[in-house]
């Protein structure tokens, strides 16, 4: 469902002759849309003259700023530095001046894909109404006494350093959300409140808001308040899809399972086979099982009934691992984003809710199960891949590359076990963990990620040109050649059964001090032009490889017809930096035994 929202608000000065509320909404602009919306409300204080400015100002640049912050980052944390420094501003000019000229309060929302962020301090409030109950979700920061609750203690502008409270929550289609000054919820109970929030709720309703918010307002008018008096509203219609901050909280708020063994049920899934266990994530087959309450109701659970699923969680071991809960919630978010995009057929379906259109009671990722075989699987059973084969999955995995790479996502794990033919024709992309996406966790960045066999000699430190020089260069990150890399060195072993550079144990580091040894010489049926195509592909030198995966896939279908040229072999010097050494130690070696010899055995 598209993000769809209901603004309304209204605002009267009451008895006053000057109105310090202020309030305001932005929608995001083409291209935003992951930002959110926000909207805030602030009600100046009177003393010093200056309310009305420091709520306009605040409430402005806070509204205005927040799309100008990297979208990386978390809600509060942009919400956090904006206000500080507005802060920062208001409290530079009061220093000096007694009473202070600038003073305000300040309560603002951050709706975001299927999550909201409010940030408070003063005592204007927020109200949620869902399902029909209404919760307070601010604090007023005033004094504990009947007679002193006009009384701050926190504001914007007071102090140099701003102690802000922040709440996050997750949002359902039919929230609403009030934003309220203290000259409406201070002559209005709760229960009046929930009544005009409530009255009249209709899901698809435009304008609702505006008119529930003008009825408050003149409700607290008609109670007589003697202050300001201002309501903002916010009806929540339709959400996005989840960002990667919802799955992050979801990630933290629930238990991940314990181990499951065949015949365990969770959520109405029960285990039918254990598929994969790397001791950081484990992998289940599961079937979906309607439960009895459910059973001739729901016409979409009982065509779901009895149908596969793979569950991903992740391993007991690892539960309490606040860097591996993001690192799968990433991986949920990611397949959830790839899931709208163009490479969305040459992956795995994940669930948001479970099959009957419940919420998962743990963390753990719902994929479809897709009969059929990874490659890997294919060559652990002798299967022997023709070259028809072989060159209809190199089209297709060379695809999806290039649909992940136009979404600037590297894969970093490509090899045939995460290479997937389904009994549909269909090549499908498995294991998205630790995929780069510039979002992706720090302590995932940093990972030395893949399987040894299949990485470029880059991200071991190695380079032609280092090499060259006689030394070893930095490690870089992984980009779209290093997926690439690992295409051909998959392609290699498809044709050959062997891997180019040979085997690279785990904790092992990878050498790279000879050619491989063209495909053709294990395999007779391999054309020369293919043998080209694949040692350009697994070249030691970044430079001889292909940049781009429609470069790969154009090399691919010329095929013959426009035959790449044969790279050149590599000096032995680029091979193997200490050649030379090596030759002239032999050299020594060979010298100085001839020479023990003629010493020790022939006449002087």
């Amino acid at each position: 469902m598209a993000f769809d929202i209901d603004i309304g608000f209204a605002t009267l000065a009451g008895r006053k002759d000057v109105n310090e509320d202020f309030c305001a909404a932005m929608l995001p602009e083409p291209g935003q849309e992951g930002m959110g919306s926000i909207v805030a409300i602030a009600d100046g204080v009177s003393t010093g003259g200056m309310g009305k400015e420091a709520a306009q100002t605040t409430v402005t640049s806070l509204v205005r700023d927040y799309y100008s912050t990297p979208a990386t980052w978390d809600t509060t944390v942009a919400l956090d530095r904006i206000i500080g420094a507005q802060n920062a501003w208001l409290a530079g000019l009061n220093r000096r001046r007694h009473p202070a000229l600038g003073l305000t309060t300040l309560t603002a929302l951050v709706l975001r894909g299927q999550s909201y962020a409010l940030a408070h301090v003063g005592d204007t409030r927020a109200y949620l109404l869902r399902e029909g109950r209404m919760t307070l979700l601010t604090t007023d920061h005033v004094m504990d006494h009947p007679d002193l609750r006009h009384q701050l203690l926190r504001c914007v502008g007071a102090e140099d350093r701003l102690v802000m409270d922040y709440t996050q929550g997750d949002l359902q289609v039919g929230d609403v959300f009030v934003l309220l000054s203290d000259g409406v919820h201070n002559v209005m109970s709760d229960k009046k409140l929930q009544a005009l929030a409530s009255a009249d709720a209709q899901p698809n309703t435009d304008g609702q808001a505006q008119r529930v918010s003008r009825q408050m307002v003149d409700a607290a008018i008609a109670a007589g308040t003697p202050d300001n008096a201002t309501a903002l509203v916010v009806r929540v219609l339709g959400l996005l899809d989840a960002t990667l901050e919802d799955e992050n909280r979801r990630a933290l708020a629930l238990p991940v399972p314990g181990k499951l063994r065949v015949g365990d049920s969770l959520d109405g899934l029960t285990v039918t086979a254990p598929v994969a266990d790397n001791g950081v994530n484990v992998l289940y087959q599961v079937r979906w099982n309607v439960p009895a309450t459910d059973a001739g109701t729901d016409p979409a659970a009982q065509a779901s009934s009895g149908r596969l699923y793979a569950l991903k969680t992740l391993h007991p071991a690892r539960a309490h691992d606040p860097q591996e809960r993001a690192m799968l919630a990433h991986e949920a978010w990611l397949a959830r984003r790839m899931g709208s995009s163009r490479v969305a057929g040459h992956l795995v379906h994940l669930h948001d809710r479970l099959p009957g259109g419940g919420e998962p009671g743990a963390f753990y990722l719902l994929y479809d199960w897709h009969a059929g075989e990874t490659l890997q699987q294919m060559l652990d059973r002798k299967h022997r891949f023709s070259l028809p084969q072989v060159l209809a999955l190199a089209a297709q995995a060379v695809t999806a590359l290039g649909l992940l790479h136009r979404q600037h996502v590297i894969h970093r794990d490509i090899k045939p076990a995460n290479l997937h033919q389904g009994e549909d024709g269909v090549l499908r992309v498995l294991d998205l963990g630790v995929a780069l996406t510039g979002r992706e966790p720090e302590a995932m960045r940093k990972l030395h990620a893949g399987t040894p066999s299949y990485i470029n000699p880059e991200q071991w430190g190695f380079s032609a040109r280092a090499a060259a020089a006689g030394k070893d260069g930095p490690e870089e990150l992984p980009d779209a050649q290093s997926d690439l890399f690992a295409l051909g060195v998959t392609l290699y072993q498809l044709l050959t059964g062997k891997l180019p550079y040979g085997e690279v144990l785990p904790y092992q580091a990878g050498r790279y001090y000879r050619d491989p040894t063209p495909p053709s010489r294990h395999n007779p049926e391999v054309p020369i032009w293919l043998d080209h195509v694949v040692l350009k592909a697994v070249s030691r030198d970044k430079r001889q490889r292909f940049e781009t995966a429609e470069e790969f896939s154009l090399a691919i279908e010329r095929g013959a017809s426009r035959s790449l040229s044969a790279l050149p072999a590599t000096p032995l010097i680029q091979r193997d930096p200490v050649a030379l050494w090596k030759i002239a130690l032999a050299l020594s070696m060979l010298f100085n035994g001839l020479l023990v010899y003629w010493l020790l055995f022939l006449p002087r």
